[in-house]
């Protein structure tokens, strides 16, 4: 019963904020209230100086950049995996950019809308490499740790009950836990988005060559931010903000040449994208530049990437699906007209 009062709650607060409007109320209080991760190297991380930085910060930092022209009027709420979501119904947060997997379920039932995808990723293990694990098989009858809130769990129920294979499951709260039980022994593996293992190998235990993840993916984990339902400008504000930062990669548009583009630029694509040409901002309630203020800021998708994930990270993921669609992969804006 209270689980039904709380939810009942929940969707009130998201009603109110819908027909207030989240695009006016963010710009009466001056910024955009972001829900981000703990701490998750690549995505989501406070750097030496308190800056946030990461992929998932830059969703945020677009965001920023077309309502104000300015991408770091940005408050960064952190959250775990079971609080992320009431954060965003209860409109304590404006957008969730906090790895989260869209799914049907998350889609169509908790108030909250998908906006789209940023990064493609699948479940996979880390294990410690003197333990000798070849495979997800070779761990049978041994103890998984992953995170609580997260779709992992449902993940490998599915996978043992398809495979006829037992774990013991350890669900944990925080990723600073999950490395802590890592190290500790108490668990044989950590499961989580393989971008979260490859973040917690690269700097969240000690000696990084002591560890592998296993070639096993058990899922598909498309990653993106959420918005609350019934707010259809808000919506659009951060779809297109991010589609934004896809079509700039497409059209070779980056934070160093946009001004020499919005100048010089002959491809009505991108006049369009830099404001030069068309009302496309103010169908949507911003400045006709939203698109310019994102690149120069913040940069295009591919900018982003690597110097969060990709060759310029610690990271050093390879783009594969999370390669714009002109080269092999997913990325792939809608049309700019």
């Amino acid at each position: 019963m209270l689980k039904k009062l709380l939810f009942a709650a929940a969707m009130l607060a998201v009603a109110a904020t819908a027909q207030a409007g989240t695009l006016e109320s963010v710009r009466q209080k001056g910024f955009v209230s972001c829900g981000v991760n703990t701490g998750l190297g690549g995505f989501s991380m406070p750097d030496s100086k308190g800056v946030w930085r990461g992929l998932d910060v830059d969703a945020c930092r677009a965001v920023a950049a077309a309502v104000f022209g300015d991408a770091e009027k940005v408050r960064y709420v952190p959250t775990t995996g079971t609080s992320r979501f009431a954060a965003l119904q209860s409109g304590e947060i404006d957008l969730l950019a906090r790895n989260t997997t869209f799914t049907f379920l998350r889609d169509a039932t908790i108030g909250l809308r998908m906006v789209m995808v940023n990064f493609y990723d699948g479940q996979g293990f880390l294990v410690r490499k003197d333990a000798k694990i070849g495979g997800l098989k070779d761990l049978a009858g041994g103890t998984i740790c992953l995170l609580q809130g997260s779709t992992h769990e449902l993940n490998l129920a599915d996978w043992m009950k398809q495979h006829n294979t037992e774990f013991k499951l350890v669900l944990l709260d925080t990723t600073d836990v999950l490395i802590k039980a890592l190290l500790s022994n108490r668990c044989d593996a950590a499961s989580s988005d393989s971008s979260n293992l490859a973040s917690i190998r690269g700097a969240g235990v000690p000696n990084p060559d002591d560890y592998v993840i296993l070639p096993d993916r058990i899922s598909k984990e498309p990653l993106g931010p959420m918005v609350r339902r019934a707010d259809d400008q808000w919506f659009d504000v951060v779809r297109w903000s991010m589609m934004a930062m896809l079509e700039a990669e497409e059209n070779d548009v980056t934070s160093a040449n946009a001004d020499q583009m919005l100048a010089d630029s002959p491809n009505p694509t991108v006049q369009r994208l830099l404001g030069k040409t068309g009302d496309f901002g103010k169908l949507i309630g911003l400045d006709n530049a939203f698109g310019f203020n994102i690149i120069k800021q913040v940069g295009n998708y591919g900018e982003s990437y690597e110097r969060n994930v990709g060759k310029a990270s610690s990271l050093k993921l390879e783009r594969g699906a999370n390669a714009s669609w002109t080269n092999g992969g997913l990325m792939y804006a809608i049309p700019f007209r």
